[in-house]
């Protein structure tokens, strides 16, 4: 019974996390009017906030944050690496310069065209981290460090292409921001079925998944075809972190911290851990989501920067802790 109980309190944490952001904000509406305005729209203003304003938002911070969740931990799984996450090895850093340079470059290519081109600039840094890490030999560790190395060099990239069209580069701050600000109707449209998607194939490739964790020789042994499963999984990560840069750009460490606590709680099957991470992470950016409007309103803290308080320790501490036993 501790199984079902704790997926039924996932459940329950993301739904009040749904709530709980479209209650709070610039100004505060009771929750049961909110969970009454949800189901019976009326004319009134708190009305048209909820529906035009926060909804929109808190439907993109629950799927970014299940896509996050579940990139990671595929990540993680297929490398056998507890540090990967998608900011770490660079994938979410590269898919917001493909985003930027698509919107500098070809200013008329239509906004459809964000997620496959942060999938392509994502996969390229991903394997830039992975192929720096090969040629010293890979580890937790080393994959983790080439992976922010690779990251601060695009992000270099990122700032001057800022700096030299500036102009132009104004239609892709979302991309760089990590923020869920303003965020549309229309936009979770785009990216919607490209993340609703990936996590249902993420469920689809479990069993997989879970023969890849085992080691490659193991994998191979019980007739897994490593090399196709391990290209199919780290894709499906990656579409499901460019899906998430596509439309609240890089927001760091959801993808490393959810897993873990995923992991805690229902154990390594990624039967049950992939669904877990779907429900944690979707919690966990739309209530972190909701702290960014707090803190300092009626101004905004852009979420990026309160997860980054949050997972920025967790990193050191697991880090030091597979140092230590090394």
């Amino acid at each position: 019974m501790r199984i079902p109980l704790t997926f039924a309190l996932a459940a329950a944490c993301a739904v009040l996390a749904l709530l709980v952001s479209l209650a709070f904000g610039a100004t505060d509406l009771p929750l049961g009017q909110v969970a009454s305005l949800l189901f019976r729209p009326d004319d009134t203003t708190a009305s048209l906030v909820i529906h035009t304003l926060r909804l929109p938002r808190s439907l993109v911070a629950l799927l970014a944050g299940a896509a996050l969740g579940v990139s990671g931990l595929l990540l993680q799984g297929v490398t056998r690496n507890p540090l990967a996450d998608p900011g770490i090895l660079g994938v979410e850093a590269g898919g917001g310069f493909a985003i930027l340079a698509l919107v500098v470059f070809f200013p008329s290519a239509p906004s459809a065209l964000f997620v496959p081109a942060a999938f392509a600039g994502g996969l390229l840094a991903a394997a830039l981290a992975y192929g720096a890490a090969r040629n010293i030999g890979v580890t937790p560790l080393r994959l983790a460090l080439a992976g922010v190395a690779v990251a601060s060099l695009i992000g270099a990239g990122t700032r001057t292409v800022q700096v030299l069209f500036e102009d132009r580069a104004q239609g892709a701050l979302f991309a760089l921001s990590g923020s869920l600000a303003g965020r549309t109707w229309a936009q979770l449209q785009q990216v919607a079925p490209w993340m609703l998607l990936g996590l249902l194939l993420a469920l689809l490739l479990t069993p997989r998944v879970n023969l890849l964790a085992l080691g490659e020789d193991v994998a191979r042994g019980l007739g897994a075809q490593t090399g196709r499963d391990s290209a199919m999984i780290t894709g499906l990560g990656v579409l499901l972190a460019a899906a998430s840069v596509g439309v609240v750009g890089p927001i760091g460490f959801v993808g490393l911290v959810v897993p873990h606590a995923a992991r805690r709680l229902v154990g390594a099957d990624h039967r049950l851990s992939v669904p877990m991470c779907a429900l944690l992470g979707a919690a966990f950016l739309t209530l972190a989501d909701t702290a960014a409007r707090l803190i300092d309103r009626p101004s905004e803290t852009p979420v990026g920067i309160l997860v980054a308080a949050v997972g920025a320790p967790f990193f050191v501490l697991l880090a030091r802790q597979i140092g230590r036993s090394r």
